[in-house]
């Protein structure tokens, strides 16, 4: 399976104790940290390599982004994370469909909700 060179999904409405305490069972990161306005930062581990956290509030109308900058997640690929997530934070999480190449819709995202359904969406057109 191809591993992915970042991660990040696209989070509804999610609590930050719950994502803090996520975190720190997946990468033993500390809590996010306020790094300016709607930013927050940390670093966790993985594979003995440092993993930067970046959660970006309001990336989306009614979503966080949160990105992970490194190859050395516990998930291969974005629909990886976002399915743990989804369960493990109870909310919503939408990601790219794939690897992104030139002339791909970018409007085409893949939605996982915390009951497991998931299927492919056009956003921000999916009027949900």
């Amino acid at each position: 399976m191809q591993r992915y060179p970042d991660i990040e999904i696209y989070l509804a409405k999610v609590s930050h104790e719950a994502l803090n305490v996520w975190l720190a069972e997946r990468l033993d990161a500390p809590p996010l940290q306020k790094v300016g306005k709607g930013k927050a930062r940390t670093t966790g581990y993985g594979d003995g390599r440092r993993i930067p956290v970046l959660l970006v509030e309001q990336a989306a109308e009614g979503y966080a982004s949160l990105w992970f900058d490194s190859d050395a997640t516990p998930w291969p690929r974005d629909v990886d994370c976002a399915r743990e997530a989804a369960q493990r934070l109870s909310c919503e999480v939408r990601c790219s469909l794939g690897g992104w190449q030139p002339g791909d819709d970018p409007d085409r995202f893949w939605q996982v909700l915390p009951d497991g359904s998931e299927g492919a969406i056009d956003w921000p057109d999916s009027g949900q």
